[in-house]
């Protein structure tokens, strides 16, 4: 059996498609994670995947033609959900496919996979029917036929959102992260923006096994907060914590301009999930009420009804 190395509510297992999506799921392998797997058209861009667990199905890749990775696909299929079912072991929860919006290979295989983990989850008799999709908007400066292959991409996944297929959809949005890191330099983007999003996925899974004296941020609380369709991650340190608004005024910052993705309409948000993170000198001194007053903003500032698991 194929075991994490890391104590977790939930065993997620990893497959990155094209070169953007596995160094995404390379990303998940630092943290921890064991179930993991990369696939490609082509050979060379694999080679700079540091991941055991590698499958090349074309030759030459997909030179930003998305249906030369669908056909390619579509001839390997069976191929594939072996290759996952080698990698992953017999247990897992949930399937996460990583993937490029922009790329041929992501963009092509995407959905295709998507169906795949599907059915290897029923095969497994998974205790969920939804597949993860993690996936990766690029800048704006790659070029025109890379965006216009990431907008239709994101126009298809989201319709697996919409029919309950997949669950939950995570984007990144490299313009966006390049925004909220101005200054990084050319060796360190990707391995930032990508680590942005896996840390925080990484930290209420690891936050949601974990038995706490105070309110507890349970693996129920996390499974509905999955299930729940499209997802965005964000995170703000506060500074000034003695301050009684200082921690409401980092909520408020971050849902306005501190997400790991733009031009989402937040006021329609049905369900949240938020941690707190502090030391003990905190802690003991930080009013109750100051959190409440935080979570109960969070609450105003989605959509009536929603359910914010804290």
């Amino acid at each position: 059996e194929v075991k994490d190395e890391i104590d977790v509510a939930f065993k997620f297992a990893f497959i990155g498609a094209g070169q953007g999506g596995s160094r995404i799921a390379e990303t998940f392998h630092g943290l921890g994670y064991r179930k993991i797997a990369v696939l490609n058209t082509a050979e060379q861009d694999l080679n700079t995947i540091n991941l055991d667990n590698k499958l090349c199905i074309g030759s030459g890749g997909a030179g930003k033609d998305p249906e030369i990775a669908r056909k390619v696909f579509a001839e390997r299929k069976e191929d594939v959900i072996d290759f996952m079912r080698y990698s992953f072991g017999e247990q897992l929860d949930r399937i996460m496919i990583c993937a490029g919006a922009g790329g041929g290979t992501g963009a092509g295989t995407v959905v295709p996979l998507v169906r795949a983990a599907k059915e290897l989850q029923e095969t497994l008799g998974c205790s969920t029917s939804k597949v993860g999709v993690i996936l990766a908007l690029p800048k704006a400066s790659e070029g025109k036929k890379v965006n216009a292959n990431a907008h239709d991409c994101l126009k298809s996944v989201y319709e697996l959102v919409k029919e309950g297929v997949v669950s939950p959809l995570v984007v990144i949005d490299n313009e966006r992260i390049g925004k909220i890191y101005p200054n990084l330099v050319v060796s360190n983007f990707w391995q930032t923006a990508n680590m942005s999003m896996a840390g925080l996925f990484h930290l209420f899974n690891l936050t949601a096994a974990r038995d706490s004296s105070y309110t507890a941020f349970d693996a129920n609380d996390y499974k509905n907060v999955l299930d729940s369709g499209l997802m965005v991650f964000g995170a703000a340190p506060v500074e000034e914590w003695e301050n009684p608004v200082s921690i409401s005024r980092a909520v408020r910052d971050n849902f306005n301009s501190g997400l790991l993705a733009g031009g989402i309409d937040l006021s329609s948000g049905s369900c949240a999930g938020a941690i707190v993170v502090g030391g003990q000198r905190q802690l003991d001194n930080i009013p109750q009420a100051d959190l409440d007053q935080a979570f109960d903003q969070l609450c105003r500032m989605l959509a009536p009804g929603n359910v914010v698991h804290r």
